[in-house]
């Protein structure tokens, strides 16, 4: 049974997302909706949904800067990533720049398409890397347990693109903060809900970030977190 419904609140979009619905759609963690062809420009979506980036692809960059702040002698990085998603080549292709650009040399791929594909990974999957990256995912988001675990497991530095990573046990994570943009969204829907529409209506930016670090983690696996990057850490987890 279908109930008739004056906006969507959705947290990412749908692969079945038809761009001619007529239903405004509002979603808090859009990622890469123009490159991904749900919007004409951020300035201007120009369809029926609208919302709020997660800045995935450009946070790449700025996770790994942290990550060689925190353990400068980090000169090798493994880069998890899905290559069934379809923001997947952005997010490492910045990553490599990133790398580049502080002086790392070639970022390695370690590629998970499904959660069958991650669960069958071993932490030699890293062998020759002395850190990792997790390419945002929302596979990985879902089943983030298992990939902290194979990666403390590997006993490597790491860096997640999401706090909740740090919260289950990830040593050091950085990104949007999603309930932030989910309180923004509201304003979004009063809006629509007043004639505003959705194809009117700019796709924002976050304006809010959380940097996390798991001092317990740091302790098991016997890591050093310099002071520095405590003092900019917006939460440690004792």
């Amino acid at each position: 049974m279908s109930l008739p419904v004056d906006v969507i609140v959705i947290e990412g979009v749908p692969a079945a997302y038809d761009p001619k619905g007529c239903i405004p759609i509002v979603s808090p963690v859009l990622m890469d909706p123009v490159e991904r062809g749900f919007a004409v420009s951020l300035s201007r979506p120009g369809r029926n949904i609208t919302g709020f980036t997660v800045m995935h692809a450009e946070l790449n960059g700025k996770r790994l800067d942290v990550l060689r702040s925190a353990f400068p002698l980090v000169t090798t990085v493994a880069a998890l990533v899905n290559p069934a998603s379809l923001s997947h080549r952005l997010g490492f292709e910045q990553t490599e720049t990133a790398a580049r650009s502080i002086g790392l040399g070639s970022v390695r791929r370690v590629e998970a398409e499904s959660v069958a594909a991650l669960r069958e990974l071993r932490p030699a999957v890293f062998s020759g890397a002395s850190a990792v990256v997790v390419i945002p995912d929302g596979m990985f988001y879902a089943y983030r347990r298992d990939v902290v675990a194979l990666v403390n497991t590997a006993r490597l530095p790491a860096i997640y693109p999401e706090r909740e990573y740090a919260d289950d046990g990830g040593l050091m994570a950085y990104g949007t903060n999603v309930p932030d943009n989910f309180r923004r969204a509201a304003d979004y829907v009063d809006r629509i809900l007043k004639g505003a529409k959705p194809g009117d209506l700019p796709i924002q930016e976050p304006v809010r970030f959380d940097f996390v670090v798991n001092l317990k983690t740091a302790r098991e696996l016997g890591l050093t977190i310099p002071p520095l990057i405590l003092a900019r850490a917006d939460e440690v987890i004792e």
